[in-house]
């Protein structure tokens, strides 16, 4: 499937289906464009909108190549702008392109790799005539919002499994499989950060610059854009920091179990030292020893062990030690 939609608009309404070979000469008042969406095109197909929207050849190779980082090149008249879609496929974020040549008279999208089709917000624009009809800038700001918006789903997707982590840490140490997610979380937010940021500056180019197709009416729009990216720019880097954190937490519970049964293995070796000790001497087997010959002296030297051992036990318990 390649072309999803081709329409002609005028005053925010739709007049007719067009095709990516026909060539619509519009007026110069914004009132009327083209707005053709098109997944995973072929480059004849990228050659032939070439031809009749006159696109820039390096843009056009980079619509077709489909491994850009987010960004927004000027060529004479025309934007071309590069956005990066962001969806979970098994638990792991799984990234598509979306490439928008904006003209005075049109706008083409072109997506590769992306979960969600445009046919959700093309309806919910042409409901909406007296916005559309602000022309392919306003179109240019609902697409951007669309892709940014479909970030905020996975990210709290991923804060929901951040957070029931940290809470199971309080309760038992992680295993292996927790500290392997831990780190593959982070690996995929630490990516996930490579496209905010980029996305970031697309976003504030449209707000701060003077650029062609662009009205300073529209530059609200595009800064709403840019706070949303901005907010989840936010929580990926709190759940980075968070993700640190239950991983330092989890080490120190585990230094401080490793810690307590050090110390209650150093308290009962100390206490039985003292049986071991005493029975050692009396184990040597010497011919001259005085202590052998007295009546009472193997139940003095139980006594003297059971009050000993008893002493220290008592002393470590409440050392906390035992």
């Amino acid at each position: 499937m390649t072309v999803v939609a081709a329409y002609l608009y005028r005053r925010g309404k739709r007049v007719r289906e067009v095709g990516i070979d026909e060539k619509i000469d519009c007026p110069a008042d914004k009132s009327e464009f083209v707005w053709i969406g098109i997944c995973d095109p072929t480059e004849e197909e990228m050659r032939t909108l070439q031809e009749k929207y006159d696109l820039h050849p390096l843009a056009v190779e980079d619509a077709v190549k489909a491994d850009q980082l987010p960004k927004l090149d000027v060529y004479g008249d025309q934007l071309f702008v590069v956005a990066r879609t962001a969806h979970l496929d098994d638990n792991n974020i799984a990234y598509g392109e979306t490439s928008i040549f904006v003209g005075h008279s049109h706008i083409i999208s072109v997506r590769h790799g992306s979960a969600r089709s445009h046919k959700a917000l093309r309806e919910h624009l042409e409901a909406a005539p007296t916005l559309l009809m602000h022309g392919v800038d306003y179109v240019l700001h609902a697409i951007l919002d669309f892709i940014v918006d479909g970030y905020l789903p996975v990210i709290e997707t991923i804060e929901d499994e951040v957070l029931e982590m940290e809470q199971a840490t309080l309760d038992k140490f992680l295993g292996r499989d927790e500290v392997t997610r831990i780190f593959r979380l982070r690996r995929e937010l630490i990516r996930f950060g490579r496209v905010l940021v980029p996305m970031g500056e697309v976003a504030g180019k449209l707000v701060r610059l003077d650029l062609p197709c662009i009205d300073p009416e529209t530059r609200p729009y595009f800064s709403d854009v840019l706070d949303h990216v901005r907010r989840v720019q936010t929580m990926t880097d709190g759940l980075r920091d968070v993700l640190a954190s239950v991983f330092e937490f989890s080490n120190l519970l585990e230094q401080q179990r490793t810690g307590a049964i050090t110390r209650q293995l150093a308290a009962w070796a100390a206490i039985l030292a003292v049986p071991t000790a005493i029975a050692g001497i009396y184990g040597m087997n010497f011919e001259h020893m005085p202590e052998l010959k007295t009546e009472y002296g193997y139940f003095v030297v139980l006594a003297v062990i059971a009050v000993v051992c008893t002493a220290l036990y008592v002393r470590f318990k409440k050392a906390g030690w035992l």
